[in-house]
């Protein structure tokens, strides 16, 4: 990549050469690029070149190698999403990258290891942490510094070892939307086969939720509002696709499952759309609300909320653990993550602006 400054002779055994504290100290003729921000809005984002960052004891330092997008990291450019953002502000929170060095405290990771990042760092497993008033919001890409950079350095608590079955740009999609439907699906949702699971479009959460539901057993039916991306879902393993635009798809559902409703329902709209996904649950189903496409604030009728007693859980993407869980179960079963397209390292705006064309998949951008 144009603008890097490395150690003369072979790279990777020149930073090797430079683990535990002999790595300190020694960056101040290593540099690096990085895309940051100084301020909030939709324009300011560029690339800056920036001296590589020191690792503590307990950290590693990891050479980027493919960043997946979210829509919410355009939203954090274009309006912070209310936290109080630390700048330079680097976004981005998917990353998979290739170890380079290590802290002389670090024991879960050695140089060479291939790692994706976590989420939410510091949720291991179980609770998430925070309280009623306080609800946790600590991720990468946010409170935290983001990943969209040629080297980051976290501590080693931060990754987990990335799938072997996966290059580096579908590896790097899993650590929000995969996550995020593997928690709904399965870490909270118990999905076993035979369930009829309701998926809402064609992005990336949505196409992994399609994915994982299949692996289980379940019936799955997509919506969606092109006849385009029903087609190449239904391809992918869904056993219905409903077009949103000319067919009621709680009625659809109705149809499709002898009037039983949906087991379980991906909620990617949110907004008013979850009164429709409140009519279509079975008795006693789930609903895990997952996206804001529709807006930050739900409503819908009482009626089958009180009669149908189903399960309404939002999900916030999901702990370390469960990450790695999820990382076992693509390489035991060879699930490829769907990418819609690839971009350069400095196409990172083209890649954040392709985010509103409603991608069937994950936006990459490799390094």
């Amino acid at each position: 990549m144009m603008g890097i400054l490395i150690a003369t002779g072979d790279p990777f055994s020149t930073l090797c050469s430079f683990q535990h504290n002999n790595w300190k100290g020694t960056n101040m003729s290593k540099w690096m690029q990085e895309w940051s921000t100084e301020a909030v809005g939709p324009h300011n984002l560029k690339i800056e070149e920036r001296r590589l960052p020191e690792i503590g004891d307990l950290d590693v330092l990891v050479r980027t190698t493919a960043v997946s997008l979210n829509y919410r990291d355009k939203l954090m450019l274009e309006s912070g999403m209310g936290l109080d953002l630390t700048f330079p502000f680097v976004p981005a929170s998917d990353m998979s990258g290739v170890v380079e060095a290590v802290g002389k405290g670090v024991t879960r990771f050695r140089p060479g290891d291939r790692v994706i990042s976590t989420f939410a760092p510091g949720w291991l497993d179980g609770l998430r942490p925070g309280n009623g008033r306080t609800p946790a919001y600590a991720t990468l890409g946010g409170v935290h510094p983001g990943v969209l950079s040629e080297y980051v350095a976290f501590p080693e608590d931060w990754f987990v070892a990335a799938p072997t079955s996966l290059d580096a740009a579908e590896a790097s999609t899993l650590p929000c939307a995969g996550l995020t439907a593997w928690f709904a699906l399965i870490e909270k949702g118990h999905l076993k086969p035979g369930d009829r699971v309701v998926v809402q479009g064609t992005g990336g959460v949505a196409l992994f939720g399609l994915q994982i539901a299949k692996a289980v057993g379940a019936e799955v039916i997509v919506t969606s509002s092109s006849r385009e991306k029903l087609e190449k879902a239904l391809a992918l393993g869904a056993a219905h696709g409903i077009n949103r635009l000319s067919e009621d798809w709680v009625e659809r559902v109705y149809a499709l499952t002898g009037d039983h409703g949906a087991d379980h329902i991906l909620e990617i709209a949110g907004g008013a759309a979850l009164g429709q996904s409140l009519k279509a649950v079975a008795p006693d189903g789930r609903i895990s609300v997952i996206g804001v496409l529709e807006g930050f604030e739900v409503s819908g009728p009482v009626a089958p909320l009180l009669l149908k007693s189903p399960v309404l859980q939002g999900i916030s993407v999901g702990h370390r653990r469960a990450l790695e869980d999820l990382v076992g179960a693509v390489d035991r079963i060879g699930l490829k993550p769907v990418i819609d397209k690839r971009y350069k390292f400095t196409e990172a705006r083209e890649a954040l602006a392709h985010l509103d064309r409603g991608p069937f998949g994950k936006v990459v951008i490799e390094f």
